[in-house]
């Protein structure tokens, strides 16, 4: 009994040395492989790989999800200001063919949105205007069915009166030259979670007086918060009523600004602003 035990030991400690010695061979040899320097066409394919794998990433992320839109006008003033640079996030709403960038938006796609998600009311919405295709940004005032008018400068949602506390009195200079008054008022719309300031240089503006305007269905209506200096959908150039296909992102950051003025005229100066949600 005894030497039967000897020999099974020596067998196990025979076979340990020998797998020991393949395991030590195989990490060995692997330690050569790494140790050898790549071909130059092996580093290229690599690189390619690497960059391709990047440019794709970078593909669907602009497309489906980042957006980074500059503020050319003042037409949502004070909200935003000439200069501003946005994030705007594209799949908020879901996905459609308008908020895709060229030249995918040509590709014939189906219409529609996918991952379709209703935008809420005082929401400060990236859409392309489906008459002039021009890259627009305004506040979301009016839903489906909803009935949008101004009276004397006062905004009536389905008949009802949104109320506006005066917060501020000042003259400002516009980027075109021109010095402008005007009374900055706070403004809540139905079912907004934070009021927003809106501009008015008075109550006499052409587009003071319009509407009603019921919305149909699918569409939404615009207005920017500089109320006197906005071709929304009130004016007959504007965007009118937006579809919902139309609609490009959600505002959701203005990242920074490079807005300049002079602080040294007694106007109003908004300065360099950075990361401000919206």
């Amino acid at each position: 009994m005894i030497v039967m035990w000897k020999i099974i030991i020596d067998n196990g400690v025979h076979k340990y040395r020998g797998d020991m010695s393949k395991k030590s061979k195989s990490q060995t040899d692997a330690d050569t492989q790494a140790d050898e320097p790549k071909t130059r066409r092996e580093v290229i394919v690599e690189e390619a790989k690497f960059f391709a794998g990047l440019g794709i990433f970078l593909l669907l992320f602009f497309n489906l999800f980042f957006g980074h839109f500059k503020i050319p006008s003042e037409s949502m003033q004070p909200t935003l200001e000439v200069g501003d640079r946005l994030f705007v996030n594209k799949a908020y709403y879901g996905i459609s063919r308008e908020s895709l960038a060229w030249p995918f938006r040509k590709m014939p796609l189906p219409d529609g949105r996918v991952f379709s998600r209703d935008p809420k009311r005082g929401d400060v919405v990236v859409f392309r205007s489906p008459k002039s295709g021009v890259i627009m940004i305004k506040r979301l005032i009016g839903l489906s069915g909803d009935s949008i008018e101004t009276r004397r400068g006062r905004l009536y949602i389905n008949g009802t009166l949104i109320e506006r506390t005066v917060e501020d009195e000042f003259s400002y200079r516009e980027h075109r030259g021109l010095v402008q008054e005007v009374t900055q008022y706070g403004e809540q719309l139905p079912g907004e979670k934070n009021a927003h300031s809106i501009f008015e240089r008075n109550d006499f503006y052409p587009y003071d007086n319009k509407g009603p305007f019921i919305i149909p269905q699918g569409k939404l209506f615009f207005m920017g918060d500089s109320r006197d200096n906005s071709e929304d959908s009130r004016a007959p150039n504007g965007p009118g009523f937006v579809p919902f296909d139309y609609v490009i992102g959600k505002a959701q950051l203005m990242m920074v600004s490079f807005n300049k003025c002079d602080e040294t005229e007694d106007l109003r100066c908004p300065g360099r602003r950075i990361f401000i949600k919206l």
